[in-house]
């Protein structure tokens, strides 16, 4: 949410906020189809659901019979509206829930429904203004079902949603890998009292236990103690407490530990037991601080008690005692460890405070069978999380505590795990984690932010025919350039910060302002110059003796791999040099030692070993890289007997092929090639699409067609190329079959951290453990 106006202009955030284009917050609010409400004591949760008008990149083969196609392009380009659905959920403080409806009331054109799906403890009491402003008839759906369905879709849906609190790191937050299986789990959510869930499956859970010892009784009894109204300064107060200086702690009792059971003499032996004894007025921080240690330490007993008596390891805490206060996180966390003997991890939720919203809307929108689909969080249009400390960005702090957005993209298929993965519930595509990683996260944001100017330029250039293409390429950079200012600060605000994050949050805001593709006619061009050149390539390697053309298979692969638009020290050269080709790159390889050993592993395989059944290969970058060298390779497998699936982009990122051009590409090669003429005639290979519009590659979240095909044709072999697939995503990934993982080191300051130099290949061939 953009602020307007210096932090002393004396109109609260909101305002200013609620004087903004819709677009800023209720974005889309016109094509707004379907409503739900989450009102809590003190916030607000809007749900809605909107279909969003955006541009997409389409490519259409030319029917060139009869023609000369030497100097035609190899197809056609065309930038085409398309309509999707997204979902959107706005988190504001209650008292501009008025305001808010005003602003709605005159945005709202096209609604489809007439009743918003209302829950939470505020449903009954602002019923008659929501009818009232809205024109829409309340419907009131039942709290807890609504928590759980919602957090059952964020677990499903949103890979970095789930984290644990650490206390004295220079990660705040731990961010978990998201099993497949999401159930069973224990939900505690802690309101006024506290509910202990216990959830099966997605439509079976029950009410397990609770307390009336909830966040209430902190701010009720804080009230008493400290004379301080609102739960947020009383959290406050807390965190500057010392709870040492009212609580009883064991040594006060024995001296020291109680060595006989086992008990640190730091533990809290009676809370607020200094009261009883000590003549003096305690400070309101100290026994905030104390309350909340009581109030936590019972809640994180009473969870661990549940979890053991049900054999749950995993506790998943909401509610608004939480809303990521690190002082509450952490006396939970705390508490959690201490109970269990480390057994049961305390877990939050990034999105925790949307549950509600997200299930209402979810059970209003039942015929429509949400969860048929996949659905993405969109980087572009949503908040983040901010940062638990209040010294850090404080500017974003106060903003973010008025107004947190979160934004949703359904997505054209089901995502599933690939079937080849050793396990699912391991499995970190991810190789470095720049969270934790600060030199490296320095390096990479600062290599984000210099190339933003060349990538808005190219972006405007795209598309020279529109008339606001520079506005909206200045939009974009102004955009992205706030996104990696807020990453600098607070890397944990979309998840676990890695190099594959901040390439998809700048695709996700090219596709904001309409750059679907902003490669498209680099990609045209240069897939028309390799296909004049696959003939003579493939008639070389078949003038070698097999052992030679083994070798010359591979290195073509990695020579084509060297053709990275996303890589500065390429697109430098690529630019200078327009004669710069397949040989050209050939002659820029660095071999280094360990690729022979590598090498020799998979030779000595081919040799020896019978024909693979099936190879899934998953391209990386259009023209000379899968034209010169994947469809060489391609080719070579299928003359083994080993069928072949070609995995490709669903839509565009940078200069990778998609799915669409793959199949122009492939019936343009077949037309020269019996091998490959006859594979696809036979169904030997088959082209199918990932699911993904991103450089790098997530093998948890594929589309369901592929993994269904891989199951049918007995998949044995892997090959994975590409930098951003085989060295920034599944360098480490292990998979129940043989695997290859290639790519050309193309970054300096990579390759130096690697131990190598810049164009140092990777070759890594790997046998599954028997």
């Amino acid at each position: 949410m953009a602020e307007r106006g210096g932090r002393g202009s004396g109109h609260s955030s909101l305002d200013k906020s609620i004087t903004l284009p819709p677009d800023e917050i209720f974005r889309n609010l016109e094509n707004a189809k379907r409503f739900a409400i989450d009102i809590g004591g003190s916030l607000t949760k809007l749900a809605y659901y909107s279909t969003v008008q955006h541009k997409v990149a389409r490519v259409r083969s030319f029917d060139h019979s009869g023609k000369d196609i030497e100097n035609e392009p190899l197809y056609e380009i065309s930038v085409q509206e398309e309509i999707t659905a997204r979902l959107h959920f706005i988190k504001f403080e209650n008292t501009y829930i008025e305001t808010c409806l005003d602003f709605i009331k005159d945005h709202l054109v096209n609604t489809e429904t007439k009743v918003i799906k209302a829950t939470g403890g505020g449903a009954y009491k602002f019923k008659d203004l929501i009818e009232k402003k809205l024109g829409l008839k309340v419907d009131k759906e039942d709290v807890m079902t609504c928590l759980i369905k919602g957090c059952n879709f964020v677990l499903r849906n949103i890979p970095h949603e789930v984290f644990a609190y650490q206390k004295d790191s220079d990660t705040e937050f731990r961010f978990q890998t998201n099993h497949p299986n999401i159930f069973p789990y224990l939900l505690v959510n802690i309101g006024s009292g506290v509910s202990i869930v216990k959830v099966e499956s997605e439509d079976k859970f029950e009410w397990i236990g609770g307390s009336s010892i909830g966040g209430g009784t902190f701010w009720g009894l804080g009230a008493l103690l400290t004379k301080t109204k609102k739960f947020d300064e009383l959290l406050q107060l807390a965190s500057k407490g010392q709870h040492t200086n009212v609580d009883m702690l064991v040594k006060d009792v024995y001296g020291g530990a109680y060595q006989t059971l086992g008990l640190s003499g730091n533990l809290i032996a009676s809370s607020f037991g200094k009261s009883t004894t000590a003549d003096k007025e305690f400070s309101k921080e100290d026994m905030a601080k104390s309350l909340l240690h009581m109030i936590s330490n019972d809640i994180g007993q009473l969870a661990c008690l549940y979890a053991k008596l049900h054999n749950l390891d995993k506790i998943y805490f909401g509610g608004f005692f939480i809303r990521g206060h690190p002082v509450t996180m952490r006396t939970i966390t705390y508490s959690i460890n201490f109970f269990s003997k480390g057994e049961v991890q305390a877990l939050f939720l990034r999105h925790e405070g949307y549950l509600g919203a997200i299930g209402a809307f979810l059970k209003g929108a039942e015929q429509d069978n949400p969860n048929q689909y996949s659905w993405g969080e969109n980087y572009a249009g949503s908040s983040g999380l901010m940062s638990t400390s209040p010294d850090v960005y404080p500017m974003q702090r106060t903003r973010s505590g008025t107004f947190d957005m979160l934004e949703m993209d359904r997505l054209e298929r089901p995502l599933v795990n690939l079937p080849l993965l050793k396990d699912p519930s391991t499995y970190i595509p991810d190789t470095v984690d720049l969270t934790d990683d600060a030199m490296a996260r320095k390096y990479w944001l600062t290599c984000f932010e210099e190339a933003l100017d060349g990538v808005a330029k190219r972006a405007a250039a795209s598309q020279p025919d529109s008339v606001d293409a520079q506005e909206r390429a200045e939009k974009f950079r102004q955009k992205y350039w706030n996104k990696l200012q807020t990453l600098r600060q607070q890397p944990f605000a979309y998840g676990t910060l890695t190099v594959r994050s901040l390439l998809d949050t700048r695709e996700h805001c090219l596709n904001e302002f309409n750059f679907p593709d902003p490669y498209s006619k680099v990609k045209q061009k240069e897939n028309g110059i390799a296909l004049k050149c696959f003939q003579s390539v493939i008639e070389s390697l078949d003038s070698l003796d097999w052992e030679e053309r083994q070798f010359a298979l591979v290195k073509g692969l990695l020579a084509g791999n060297v053709f990275d638009w996303g890589a500065k020290a390429v697109s430098d050269v690529l630019e200078s040099e327009p004669q710069f080709g397949f040989e050209e790159a050939k002659s820029k390889l660095q071999e280094r030692p360990w690729l022979e050993d590598s090498y020799s592993q998979w030779l000595q395989r081919l040799k020896e070993g019978p024909p693979h059944k099936c190879a899934l290969i998953f391209a990386d970058n259009s023209g000379i890289d899968i034209i010169l060298g994947v469809f060489p390779f391609v080719r070579e497998l299928l003359s083994r007997g080993t069928e072949v699936i070609l995995a490709c982009n669903s839509g565009p990122a940078l200069n990778d092929v998609t799915y669409s051009e793959s199949l122009i590409v492939t019936e343009r090669i077949a037309a020269m090639d019996p091998v490959i003429h006859s594979a696809l005639r036979d169904e030997k290979l088959l082209l199918v699409q990932t699911g993904s519009s991103s450089p790098c590659l997530d093998l948890s979240r594929l589309d369901q067609g592929l993994a269904v095909l891989v199951r049918e044709r007995q998949t044995d072999l892997v090959v994975i190329e590409g930098m951003g697939r085989a060295i920034h995503t599944n360098y480490y990934a292990v998979l129940r079959c043989e695997s290859l993982k290639l790519a050309v080191i193309k970054n300096s300051w990579l390759a130096d951290r690697l131990g190598g130099k810049i164009f140092s290949v990777i070759f890594k061939y790997e046998v599954p453990c028997k």
